[in-house]
């Protein structure tokens, strides 16, 4: 039995993890990466770097490599990947499950403004504050590049380029954070406002926590959406018990 699992985040090297930790006779694990970033964090299993070529790409690698089971464990922002991993399946008959972490959701002291995409974010600033934890990675920092007046705060795991705001500072760091790391560098760059993804998971989630703390708005960027019809778990346990179960009935295929 062969998986593909469309990775990148922790959750898809969590279930690699899983899968390698117990061991299933003949199941073969291919992990792939986008390559956006330059020193992944490489899963166990067999590892292949960069897209496929779209839908259609993506469905002749399915047939070429015999893939019994597709994961889509990928970011929640990662949108198009998730309708191609759709409709890949759909069109080679392969079992399609989505491992999605849970979306954050507000808690009393929270001051949240919510946003559609990076662009209406940008727009909420000038009313919310002057000095900004921008957390929404280095690929959107263009929808910022026009605003002169605010100084931002940049964390992403690679460096970013161009087009980016003119005052900015950037700190290359990778989660997941502390509650008192979070606290200390919100004091220490006199932080007041946060903008972020609704990226959901426990790695990033103590800058919420922080910002509540200090009475800081935080501008939340929804996410994208996603596909219909597809089986969707929250849980990396969850996708390697799905996995288990699919390898049973390859093993058992007059079963059912």
């Amino acid at each position: 039995m062969h998986v593909l699992i469309l990775g990148g985040t922790t959750e898809a090297r969590r279930l690699a993890e899983l899968l390698a930790d117990d061991p299933l006779p003949s199941l073969r694990v291919t992990n792939s990466l986008a390559g956006r970033v330059a020193a992944p964090r490489t899963p166990p299993g067999e590892v292949r770097v960069g897209g496929f070529g779209g839908a259609d790409g993506l469905a002749a690698w399915l047939r070429g490599n015999e893939v019994d089971l597709l994961i889509d464990a990928t970011h929640p922002f990662a949108g198009t990947i998730s309708f191609h991993a759709a409709r890949a399946a759909t069109t080679t008959h392969v079992p399609l499950l989505a491992l999605r972490r849970p979306g954050w959701l507000p808690v009393e002291g929270d001051l949240w403004h919510e946003a559609g995409s990076l662009a209406e974010a940008a727009g909420l600033l000038p009313a919310l504050g002057r000095r900004v934890f921008l957390t929404t990675g280095r690929m959107g920092l263009a929808a910022f590049a026009h605003l002169h007046e605010p100084w931002f705060l940049v964390r992403s795991v690679d460096a970013p380029g161009a087009p980016h705001p003119p005052r900015m500072e950037v700190l290359l760091d990778r989660g997941p954070f502390t509650l008192d790391g979070e606290r200390e560098l919100l004091r220490r760059h006199r932080i007041d406002v946060v903008v972020t993804k609704d990226s959901g998971g426990a790695a990033t989630a103590p800058k919420l926590t922080a910002a509540r703390e200090a009475g800081v708005p935080v501008v939340v960027v929804r996410r994208p959406p996603a596909p219909d019809g597809v089986t969707v778990v929250a849980e990396p346990r969850q996708a390697a018990q799905r996995v288990r179960e699919a390898y049973a009935r390859c093993a058992r295929p007059d079963a059912g």
